[in-house]
């Protein structure tokens, strides 16, 4: 029989401890094998007719409990199954709500999903003010909704306004956050929450305070009825449809509002099952395992370098991104050189600003914003970079600029040093071509704005050594990035698959399809934005500097509209110069979103809708699969798993599908194949299924079984 994870120990004032350690694991999760211990250390407590009351507190140093174990939904075969498990859970919550005396739930690190449930079933909860420190409900990120009691207690805890976008969203909350929306009752520093948690105990079981006005008005039907149509309203337009956790959400806590706990208990257990066997949480649970997973893994045969300190070539949006990353978040010492003063101002200010927005949140002090700015220096020359060990290249898309820049790091800095290229589309061994050490150049490609998309594309050529590509993969997960390593191929992966994507967008726009019908077709998809707004976003003029590079490369499925020339001959870069598709009234956006109308006249086109959101979709969206099939066909991704989580965090390729290739194993490869078939009569040879595609469909095999994998 294995340790239990459950511990109480009684203290001399007759208050009993109960520590959370479960063995050989860094983090808690709760399991449904703890059922038994967590029942017989309860009974053990309540034997001591003198027990004042209990604690529960972790014995991991940074989370109380990060969750419940979702390998165990992926052994259920049934929605009954599932349901069994939720209704376990509540029950274990149950016994603890229903205990006669006091106990305080002591939460210092991650109180998340089923960890929160835990502390919602106890009397009370103190937490610490440690930045660790995160209670939430994420559930819904999974495609399931809190299935041991959450939808019920959150609710009746802190009223339902506030509930309801919790649960909604995932979103987890700081101490003081927390505090403040009365999810806990005290937060303290560490150094005081065991003893807080027993003067605590001690007060007694305190009754639960008055619901406030709005939340009594809340009860009445009318006002009742309008917040859920309002929420289901906001949820609507978040999800497009494409998440059915999300309705089953407001269902169940509606459900116990009206028809009392042990309906809304019985609700949230039926539809825990049922959305745990739906295709939406499967392929989403999918993405959090293979990303877990990823942060793990070994990607080369070698030991990575110690970094201590970093250098910045580049004081643009990317450089001062690139710093602010590697300064903040993964603590390193960053230097960076810009040929101007003006452009190391703008990447100096970069960090300020984001730090400044911490400490307006009151996230961070004064004072710790500047000791975090003490990590970013600068300069117009190579001073300070001797010795560094690693330096991370920002500047223009230029060959020479770039191989010009290995030189001058090969120079100035120690025979170790790493040169790492933030090319979006430059082959890296173009830019190794000159170098002396070009075991020690790599590709680094990140995404706009760097402080905000998760991925990093890390790219060896044939020459880079494992222990700098070891090296490099761990730099990326110490700035907070999935890093997924990609060959060495024009475009890489991830603008590889978004070029034809974008180009299928433009096609439509030039048949006179208007810019919002595009847009909306590919969000109502699932994209968190449509393809003319991210190109906007993104800035024209970069897209049209990756394009020439792919067509020289892949050939006439690459050649972009003519329309492109047009747009950029017209000045048009987007976002970044107020003028692409879009109209970038200052006062307005981005609460109101027009079309800049001028682009139709501009590309000689009437807009008109003449197909539906379904057929534009299935355009632009079979470019990148057809695309992201050759990648993987060519070796460009190492396997499905990579490829589908690069797609998700790089461009946001719908997440409850999955991936490109989790939706091509859905669909079939013969299902791909005959639309592809059927697009190309129609629309042209762009279209022609790749022959991995085609070879699948024969053998009727698919992604996650085949030998590529």
């Amino acid at each position: 029989m294995s340790a239990s994870a459950f511990h109480l120990h009684m203290r001399l004032d007759h208050v009993g401890i109960i520590t959370i350690d479960v063995p050989g694991e860094k983090m808690n999760t709760l399991k449904a094998e703890f059922v038994p211990q967590i029942k017989a250390v309860l009974a053990e407590a309540r034997s001591n007719p003198r027990l004042a009351g209990l604690v529960l507190i972790s014995g991991k140093s940074d989370n109380f409990v990060a969750g419940a174990d979702i390998s165990m939904i992926a052994d259920c075969q049934t929605a009954e199954e599932a349901e069994a498990l939720a209704r376990q859970g509540q029950e274990v919550m149950a016994q603890i709500a229903a205990l006669p005396f006091p106990v305080v739930a002591a939460i210092h690190g991650a109180c998340l999903g089923g960890g929160l449930e835990l502390a919602l079933a106890c009397s009370a909860r103190i937490c610490t003010l440690d930045d660790k420190t995160r209670l939430g409900l994420p559930e819904v990120q999974l495609g399931l909704l809190p299935g041991s009691g959450g939808t019920q207690r959150l609710p009746k805890l802190i009223g339902v306004p506030q509930a309801l976008p919790l649960i909604l969203s995932g979103k987890q909350l700081r101490a003081k956050q927390a505090l403040k929306l009365g999810v806990v009752d005290d937060a303290v520093p560490q150094s005081i929450l065991l003893e807080t948690a027993i003067a605590r105990v001690h007060k007694g079981k305190i009754v639960r305070r008055e619901l406030s006005r709005r939340d009594r008005l809340m009860q009445a039907p009318l006002a009742r009825s309008l917040l859920f149509a309002m929420a289901k309203r906001q949820t609507d337009s978040k999800t497009q449809g494409n998440y059915p956790a999300a309705d089953r959400i407001l269902q169940v806590v509606r459900t116990g509002l009206e028809q009392g706990s042990d309906a809304g208990h019985a609700a949230e257990a039926r539809a825990f099952g049922q959305l745990a066997m739906t295709p939406e949480s499967a392929a989403l649970r999918s993405l959090f395992f293979a990303s877990t997973a990823m942060k793990k893994e070994t990607v080369a045969e070698a030991e990575p370098r110690t970094l201590q300190r970093i250098g910045v070539l580049g004081g643009g949006l990317m450089g001062g991104g690139i710093a602010s990353v590697t300064a903040l978040k993964a603590g390193l010492p960053v230097r960076i050189k810009d040929v101007n003063l003006n452009g190391l101002n703008h990447a100096l200010q970069y960090s300020w600003d984001l730090l400044s927005q911490k400490v307006k949140r009151r996230q961070l002090k004064p004072a710790e914003r500047q000791q975090q700015m003490a990590r970013i220096s600068g300069g117009i020359d190579y001073q300070g970079f001797s010795q560094r060990d690693l330096v991370i290249e920002a500047v223009f898309e230029d060959l020479a600029l770039k191989q010009q820049m290995v030189a001058d790091i090969e120079s100035h800095c120690q025979p170790h040093t790493i040169f790492a290229s933030n090319t979006s589309s430059l082959p890296i061994g173009d830019i190794a071509v000159n170098a002396q050490r070009p075991e020690n150049v790599i590709g680094l490609h990140y995404f706009s704005p760097v402080d905000k998309m998760p991925l990093v594309e890390v790219i060896p050529h044939m020459g880079t050594s494992a222990e700098t590509l070891a090296t490099t993969v761990q730099l990326a997960r110490q700035q907070g990035k999935t890093a997924v390593v990609v060959a060495d191929k024009p475009g890489f992966y991830v603008n590889r698959i978004l070029a034809p994507y974008i180009n299928e967008a433009m096609r439509c726009l030039m048949e006179g399809e208007p810019v919002e019908h595009i847009d909306r077709a590919l969000v109502k998809f699932g994209f968190p934005v449509g393809p003319l707004q991210l190109l906007d976003e993104v800035g024209i003029d970069v897209g049209s500097k990756i394009s020439p590079i792919l067509l020289q490369a892949y050939g006439e499925r690459f050649s972009a509209p003519d329309a492109v020339n047009a747009i950029l001959a017209d000045g048009r870069k987007g976002r970044k110069n107020q003028k692409g598709f879009y109209l970038y009234n200052a006062a307005r956006w981005p609460r109101k979103r027009n079309v800049d109308d001028s682009i139709y006249s501009l590309i000689n086109v009437k807009p008109q809708a003449k197909q539906s959101e379904e057929q534009i979709a299935q355009r632009c969206v079979m470019m990148m699969l057809n695309e992201a099939a050759r990648c993987l066909d060519e070796s460009v991704v190492r396997n499905a798993r990579d490829g589908d989580i690069a797609a998700v965090f790089g461009i946001g390729f719908p997440p409850f599908l999955g991936g490109p290739f989790r939706y091509m194993d859905q669909r079939s490869a013969s299902e791909i194949v005959n639309t592809l078939r059927a697009l190309m009569q129609q629309h042209g040879d762009r279209f022609a299924p790749c022959d991995a595609l085609m070879a699948m469909s024969e053998a009727q095999t698919n992604f996650y079984t085949s030998a590529q994998i």
